[in-house]
């Protein structure tokens, strides 16, 4: 069903709906690997491709379909496949585009796992890659080329929080025929559009918001039927990485309340990031909805809201480690999204197999903490911090 003039928290909530006889208002749960046909020749058609109809879970499935739908709904992207994790959706756009002698330009401010395919993993295949400064549209330039058949990026970036142009980006990349990917974890599809800024692919991990609390792995890729159902529909069939029509189900009830949740998260990380600035104890606090955040104007041309993350920077590692030991609400885990206030220290977790020099080059100092700011009361939030913060003095 399509409903898209209708508001997108409305979508959220209907849209890609598949009821069966029973006319059940819960989406149904297919738990189910293959499909019966009729008969000899409806196979032959499914698998010739002239029945659209299901052939096999790895290839797709209803409970999967409806939540493809619904996000692709939701993005307006013409079709969406869903992948096990978020770096299987990542794997998926790269290989499924790439062979040995192709260029792939991205930013160098990248998740550790991104960062690992991005700077060891391709190379390995004989693909060239060249990371740069994503905030400098002429190191875009200088970097592209002929060959280079992808460009990558994450912004908000993972995790300091650096904004990137996504339009400027797209429109270096369409003059020498690559195609665009963003990683649009952080911002959320609630808050930024990048299809609409000119990306090819848009990439997900739903094991974050969309999910929300902390239960499946997920990842998506949306965009174009030609890309989607094309090179990345052949590469996920053969290479089996599909989402379980379980976590599916999780995901499809999570949309239901996506914007709800992202907007109260996006209050509470505004009211943090606003009681960090200024503390004394606190060398810097990085958050796009802020002033003072150095590419605040961009992203709020290109975002609705600041997102759910913020940055902040302590003296070192020993002031980092008691600020995190002292927390009684907020955890420690390397998740984000989700409706408990997460904090991280990225440089002993999500990005210590990147060397010491790569981490600085990107700010990320043994002081940098991430918080993945939750659904919990802005009042008990301060507090807690300022327990963790009163700790290293």
């Amino acid at each position: 069903m399509t409903i898209s003039p209708l508001d997108p928290r409305t979508r959220m909530i209907h849209d890609g709906t598949d009821r069966r006889g029973f006319g059940e208002m819960s989406e149904a749960l297919y738990l189910t690997q293959g499909f019966a046909y009729a008969s000899a020749e409806e196979a032959e058609a499914r698998f010739d491709g002239s029945d659209p109809g299901y052939v096999y879970a790895r290839y797709g499935n209803p409970t999967v379909g409806m939540f493809e739908d619904r996000l692709a709904s939701l993005e307006g992207a013409e079709a969406c496949f869903a992948t096990a994790s978020g770096m299987a959706a990542v794997n998926a756009a790269m290989f499924s585009h790439l062979k040995a002698g192709d260029h792939v330009v991205a930013a160098r401010a990248l998740f550790g796992s991104c960062h690992y395919i991005i700077d060891h993993l391709l190379p390995r295949f004989g693909v060239e890659t060249t990371l740069v400064d994503g905030r400098d549209l002429d190191q875009w330039r200088a970097a592209v080329r002929g060959g280079t058949k992808l460009c990558f990026l994450e912004s908000p970036s993972n995790p300091t929080l650096e904004i990137i142009d996504i339009a400027g980006v797209a429109e270096i990349a369409q003059g020498v025929g690559a195609r665009l990917i963003v990683d649009n974890v952080f911002a959320t599809p609630c808050f930024q559009r990048p299809l609409e800024l000119g990306a090819d692919i848009v990439m997900y991990s739903t094991t974050k918001h969309i999910d929300g609390q902390g239960r499946c792995l997920g990842g998506a890729l949306l965009g174009s039927e030609e890309i989607i159902r094309g090179p990345v529909l052949e590469y996920m069939k053969h290479t089996g990485a599909a989402l379980s029509p379980f976590n599916a189900w999780v995901m499809l009830k999570g949309l239901e309340t996506l914007y709800l949740r992202c907007d109260a998260m996006a209050g509470n990380a505004l009211a943090v990031a606003s009681h960090l600035s200024g503390h004394g104890a606190v060398k810097r606090a990085l958050y796009p909805g802020l002033a003072d955040h150095p590419q605040h104007d961009l992203a709020m041309r290109q975002m609705q809201r600041g997102g759910t993350v913020v940055a902040l920077e302590l003296g070192g590692k020993r002031e980092a480690f008691a600020f995190l030991n002292a927390l009684e609400i907020v955890k420690i885990s390397n998740n984000l999204g989700d409706a408990k206030t997460i904090a991280t220290h990225p440089s002993t977790t999500t990005h210590q197999r990147m060397t010491e020099e790569d981490r600085l080059s990107l700010g990320i100092t043994q002081g940098l903490i991430r918080l993945s700011v939750g659904l919990e009361a802005e009042a008990d939030l301060l507090a807690d911090i300022d327990r963790g913060l009163a700790a290293i003095r």
